[in-house]
């Protein structure tokens, strides 16, 4: 039975398309480009940073991300940001007696952002502030303690099946792929994806009736 849900950040809690569209002004280029780029870049299995150095060889991204915080044109979140039924969805899996978390690939300021937010959640950690970032095994290892539940225990909720269900899942935890983004689009009914997920979704709100069936279904029967 679950007692843990952890949720990724992008493109499953959050959109990521301002997060692109302002790279993009920052460097000049027009959004569809830029947006493409990222497209290609993880398709092949390479880092979305990539799209950047492409257009950029040789860029420094700290620097250039301390660069667009001091001109005023940094990180930012706010409730447009969110997927509509993050705050419902979140809410019922805590009315239901689980613990929620978020755990994802996200600068130190995405979580101050996020958390500023005021989601439905008990903890929200990024993977700048954990100094390691998926598809690492170490990630997971956080993700369990951040859990306090054992791994059978403890779902990972994410979109991209590289960087969450399939490590995700080696690493013991159950897993639910969400069929949004581009990468959750993509890869949501895709063989292996769908080999390595316990459950998949389109709404965050499907995740609670789902795990209650699961709990009736696998808890113990009367006689």
């Amino acid at each position: 039975m679950v007692a843990t849900v952890v949720f990724d950040i992008g493109e499953t809690l959050v959109r990521d398309d301002r997060y692109w569209g302002a790279w993009a002004d920052w460097l000049n280029v027009p959004r569809h480009t830029l947006s493409a780029l990222v497209g290609a870049v993880t398709a092949l299995g390479m880092d979305n940073a990539e799209a950047v150095r492409i257009l950029r060889p040789g860029i420094d991204l700290h620097a250039e991300r301390r660069a667009r915080e001091e001109a005023g044109y940094g990180e930012h979140l706010d409730e447009t940001d969110l997927y509509p039924d993050v705050r419902q969805g979140l809410q019922a899996l805590r009315d239901a007696g689980l613990r929620v978390c978020v755990a994802g690939n996200q600068t130190r300021k995405a979580g101050d952002l996020l958390r500023a937010l005021s989601i439905p959640a008990d903890i929200i950690i990024t993977s700048e502030e954990w100094g390691v970032a998926k598809p690492a095994p170490e990630f997971f290892e956080k993700v369990l303690q951040l859990a306090d539940a054992p791994a059978q225990e403890t779902v990972y909720v994410g979109d991209h099946p590289a960087n969450d269900i399939i490590p995700a899942k080696t690493f013991g935890l159950r897993t639910c792929v969400i069929r949004r983004g581009p990468w959750g689009y993509l890869w949501g009914n895709d063989a292996a994806t769908l080999n390595a997920a316990d459950w998949k979704i389109d709404s965050i709100t499907q995740l609670p009736p789902l795990l209650a069936e699961s709990k009736r279904r696998d808890g113990p029967h009367s006689t």
